[in-house]
């Protein structure tokens, strides 16, 4: 199935026709202060998510925990898909003297990576050999507080931003988004790596790993500290501070399923939201096994992810933004959909050829640009659906944790899968899994869903 000419396509309304900047002027945009602190907010979005996820299943591997366990863990991830349930509290609540010192969106950021400090810490100290149930438990407390801080780094994002800024401060924010990534996955085994090398047992290494990835999420509370409250969040507060917490609360909660429920084909859209990713997720839970169980070393891998995937996150995220401005907001999400689903056969062929740097190189690559691409248009999609800055945390969590369901949920059996086919046909279907985004994705452009978003600049 092909992307639909942008010329013909009946979406390309919802592109806006505006006088093209020059190189100059567009670069000079990511240097906007209120740019740069979503890319540093980006930066410590993305660093934990490995820690509970593909860096804790090398660690898992590596320690002799077996496929079909490693692949379970990906259900750790639950409190990204339910992140919903408490973001009406994170909209409405404040809490206790950091929103009074810092604000309503900077307190609850500070507050929130605090606690991700603690949590990694925790597990830190776990073995996986001995107590996977240890594990467990800190990879959840991980994953819990990760998604509380992307509930309030994602309102602050919408709300800061100016729609001129928008376009740089989503492909900062993802771009950065997996530089954290790549810093907690390759920036990590190697740590644990040079911590080896110094004589400590490989336990007290990935404890010494986890800890400095503790220290470094300081960064995202630097940050925060240093930004200013966004005035679309202070104008919300000022409207509902003589309302009690229960009613603010309420009103969040309500507010934001209503209104996204109210919508036409809106079933359709969340169903979309859910898929979208579902092939990247379904073959991200076993890459990084996929890898070590073909006979590259924890060094080889991430020596790949750091330099060659580090360099082909960045030119996709910008070429995502790139698209997203040239071609409607349908035909991007066309193009990003297609890319991130065949770029899974490059890890087929890499099963073919076995043991090759320059075959790992190749799909890692493949992979890493592939998804910045797909990733940025679709953060774009889900900006243009949340509008109202009384529950804009409400109702991008709510999005963003049903994307998260094809990672946590879908891609649980994963690992069982790729026992049962092997590794080449394995990723083969995981090409295959993502039908069914494209066919919701051409009902709701023909139902003129995306026209109905209004004009849409990303």
């Amino acid at each position: 199935m092909n992307a639909p000419d942008p010329a013909s396509n009946p979406e390309a309304p919802s592109q806006v026709a505006v006088t093209k900047p020059s190189w100059r002027e567009a670069m000079a945009v990511y240097l906007q202060p209120r740019v740069l602190v979503v890319l540093f907010l980006g930066f410590s979005s993305g660093l934990p998510l490995a820690l509970s996820g593909s860096t804790l299943l090398v660690w898992m591997r590596e320690s002799g925990v077996d496929l079909g366990t490693i692949g379970l863990f990906a259900l750790v991830g639950t409190p990204y898909t339910l992140k919903f349930i408490w973001a009406p509290l994170v909209d409405a609540l404040h809490v206790p003297l950091f929103t009074r010192t810092f604000g309503r969106r900077r307190g609850w950021l500070v507050f929130a990576q605090l606690l991700l400090i603690a949590a990694i810490l925790v597990l830190a100290f776990a073995d996986p050999a001995k107590s996977p149930l240890y594990v467990a438990i800190g990879a959840l407390l991980v994953a819990t507080t990760s998604a509380t801080q992307d509930i309030v780094v994602d309102a602050f994002r919408v709300e800061s931003l100016p729609e001129q800024e928008q376009a740089a401060g989503m492909a900062a924010y993802v771009a950065a988004y997996r530089i954290g990534m790549l810093v907690s996955t390759a920036g990590a085994l190697f740590l644990v790596s040079a911590y080896e090398s110094t004589g400590q047992t490989r336990l007290e290494s990935w404890m010494w790993g986890y800890v400095t990835m503790a220290a470094m999420v300081l960064i995202g509370t630097v940050t925060a500290l240093l930004a200013t409250e966004p005035e679309q969040s202070a104008r919300a507060e000022a409207a509902t501070s003589g309302e009690s917490a229960f009613r603010r609360v309420t009103q969040a909660a309500i507010g934001a399923f209503s209104e996204f429920l109210g919508r036409k084909d809106a079933f359709a859209a969340l169903a979309f939201v859910v898929l979208f990713k579902f092939t990247d997720a379904f073959s991200g839970t076993m890459t990084a096994p996929f890898v070590i169980d073909l006979g590259f070393t924890r060094n080889d891998y991430a020596a790949i992810v750091k330099g060659v995937g580090l360099a082909a996150t960045l030119i996709g995220g910008f070429a995502g933004g790139f698209m997203a401005r040239r071609y409607s907001l349908a035909a991007s999400l066309w193009i990003g959909g297609l890319l991130q689903a065949v770029a899974n056969l490059s890890f087929s062929w890499l099963a073919v050829v076995g043991v090759d740097q320059w075959a790992l190189a190749l799909a890692i690559s493949a992979e890493n640009f592939t998804s910045a691409i797909g990733t940025v248009i679709f953060v774009a999609y889900l900006s243009a659906l949340c509008k109202n800055p009384l529950h804009t945390a409400t109702q991008y969590a709510l999005l963003t944790a049903l994307a998260a369901v094809g990672r946590t949920y879908l891609s649980s059996g994963a690992g069982y899968v790729a026992k049962a086919t092997g590794w080449p046909a394995f990723f083969a279907i995981c090409v295959a899994v993502a039908i069914p985004s494209l066919l919701l994705l051409a009902w709701l452009q023909r139902r003129g869903h995306f026209a109905a978003l209004g004009p849409v600049k990303v």
